[in-house]
Formats: C-alpha cells, sequence, structure tokens
C-alpha cells in the first residue's frame, strides 16, 4: 500500500481547492473560536480533549444525517467475530455524494490545519481508508466498554494521535446510555473519574489517543417507543511521522476493560432476575475478551516460532 506522503497531500490540495471554494464544511464560527477551544482541549482532564458544537456547517450536518447509511448486519461484525448491535462503514466515499466529497475534504489542507490549530499537534494525517472510522450506528442494547486504542498503524508507519468524532443525533437523553465516557482510570472503579457527553447532533468530540485515554460508553436503554433511534456517529482518526518520545511504545491492538458491576449491586441485596442477567452478562464478555486475548497471543507466538524456525533453516 502506497505511503502518504508531502507529495500526494499537495496534490490534493490542488485537487480539492475548487471544491472547498463549493462548499462550506465546517462552521465559520468554530473558525472564530479556536483559541477558546485549543485552552480547553489542552487544559482539559482526564486527558486532552474538546467538545465543540454545531462543528459542521448547518447544510453539511443535516445531507450527513440525511445520508447516513441504513444499518446493515454485513458491517456488524465485532471482534470476537459475531454479528453485535453496531454497524462500522468504512468506505465513506462509497456511501453518497455528499460523504464522497466529505471524506476527499477529511483529508485535505483545511481540514488538517483546522485540527492542528485546536490541538497543537502538527503533522497530522488522514487515514484515507478510515481504518475502523467511517460511520457508526448502535443500536438499542449495544455499549462498549472502556478501552484504549490501537496506537500504530503499521501499514504506513504512523502514530495514531486523535479521535474526532462527530455526532448525528437529534434525539437523546442521558438515561438512555450511549453518552461519550472519558475514564481517568477504568481498573480502579472507586477512585475512577468520569466525564459524560451526550451524542447530541451535530456535537464533536475531538480527544488524543495515548495509554491512558480511555473511552467508551454504556448501553443504550431506549424506551419501547423510541427503539426506532439509533446512536449515530461519524469517526475520524487521525495520525502522525512522529509524536514525543516519552509517548512511544510498542505498537498494540485495542484494550477494553470489561465493565464492572452496575452500582445498584451491593452487598446485601436480594438479587432480582435482571441483576442476576446482567451479572451473568458481564461474566460471559469477561470470559469472552479472556479467550480473544489468549487466542490472539497464540497466533502472534506460533508465528514468531514459525519465523525463528525459518531462520534456522537458512543459518
Amino acid at each position: 500500500m502506497l505511503k502518504w506522503n508531502a507529495e500526494v497531500i499537495i496534490l490534493q490540495q490542488k485537487m480539492f481547492s475548487k471544491l472547498l471554494a463549493q462548499e462550506i464544511f465546517v462552521n465559520p464560527d468554530v473558525r472564530k473560536e479556536i483559541p477558546k477551544y485549543r485552552e480547553k482541549f489542552l487544559s482539559a482532564q482526564p486527558f486532552k480533549h474538546v467538545v465543540i458544537d454545531n462543528f459542521l456547517s448547518p447544510q453539511m450536518s443535516e445531507k450527513v444525517l440525511e445520508e447516513f447509511p441504513s444499518f446493515n448486519t454485513k458491517k456488524a461484525m465485532n471482534e470476537l467475530g459475531y454479528v453485535a448491535g453496531k454497524a462500522v462503514n468504512e468506505n465513506l466515499g462509497s456511501i453518497s455524494p455528499t460523504y464522497n466529497k466529505l471524506a476527499s475534504y477529511l483529508e485535505s489542507f483545511d481540514f488538517l490545519r483546522l485540527v492542528e490549530s485546536i490541538t497543537n499537534i502538527k503533522g497530522l494525517i488522514t487515514d484515507y481508508t478510515f481504518f475502523g472510522g467511517g460511520t457508526h450506528e448502535n443500536l438499542h442494547g449495544q455499549e462498549l466498554d472502556p478501552h484504549v486504542d490501537f496506537n500504530y498503524d503499521e501499514r504506513n508507519g504512523y502514530h495514531r494521535r486523535l479521535n474526532l468524532i462527530i455526532y448525528l443525533n437529534k434525539e437523546w437523553q442521558s438515561e438512555w446510555g450511549g453518552c461519550l465516557d472519558l475514564h481517568s482510570n477504568p481498573r480502579s472503579p472507586e477512585t475512577d473519574q468520569v466525564i459524560s457527553f451526550l451524542p447530541t447532533f451535530n456535537r464533536c468530540a475531538i480527544f488524543e489517543t495515548n495509554e491512558y485515554s480511555w473511552h467508551g460508553f454504556r448501553k443504550i436503554q431506549l424506551p419501547e417507543n423510541k427503539r426506532h433511534l439509533s446512536r449515530k456517529s461519524l469517526s475520524i482518526y487521525l495520525y502522525s511521522k512522529d509524536r514525543p518520545p516519552e509517548e512511544i511504545v510498542a505498537p498494540h491492538a485495542t484494550f477494553y476493560i470489561s465493565r464492572w458491576l452496575p452500582e445498584r449491586i451491593q452487598p446485601g441485596i436480594v438479587l432480582s432476575e435482571e441483576d442476576f442477567n446482567e451479572i451473568r452478562v458481564l461474566m460471559k464478555r469477561r470470559d469472552d475478551m479472556i479467550e480473544f486475548y489468549q487466542n490472539r497471543e497464540l497466533e502472534t507466538n506460533a508465528y514468531i516460532q514459525g519465523l525463528r524456525e525459518e531462520i534456522k533453516k537458512v543459518t
């Protein structure tokens, strides 16, 4: 696969100049407030982040929602190998004409320099394949355990630096779950500090990706008369060729922490059938994740052993 490079980016800039003149992608008001957003990003806890409302222009945000792809079970396979309630469409350019133009804009100088100005992270690069990103749709009952994302694109040798998520839900309430949760340390629920944001329409969350940028969302629990709704978002991951040496660790995949027992389950209570079923689901998920990590270690070790055998043959 070809690597992104300066020549490609310069060519893109020329190609998109006419496009940028015809379409307004980002709300002009966002640019006026860049210093404010940069200050919020750099000072945020538990890790650097900022939330920007009305991020896309009104016309663009409406088009993106109107042309959002329908849920496709073929795109809902999770890490454990079975169909879940989350569909991911990475191929933005194939969804519709609007998404095709938006995908091109997300690779442009204009977009990358805007995000660099907000975050102070220079040399950002968009993954033109939108691996793991694109449109995300989550149905009733779906949740996302706290996790830190994979840190390195081995295809091109780039460091993952930022997640940028644009939410597309015109109707959402906090009691429905599905809020973006940023965690200080989900491994220690007694001291874990969590900041939550509603996934409301045209709200953009930008946060750094590192070894402690734990995030996820709690189970979506829609009222029966609202289950025609789903949690819709557009996810973009940004990279750079380098990153500060103190932040560099060995390449790794996404690390998940299985969610702890809900707060209502305390010593001395009588378990209801709902409580029992939730405990059973959480235990099954934890067992599945342990099996997943075991299988991945076995596959990696088998690959390493195979390399050793090949080296023995030629030495």
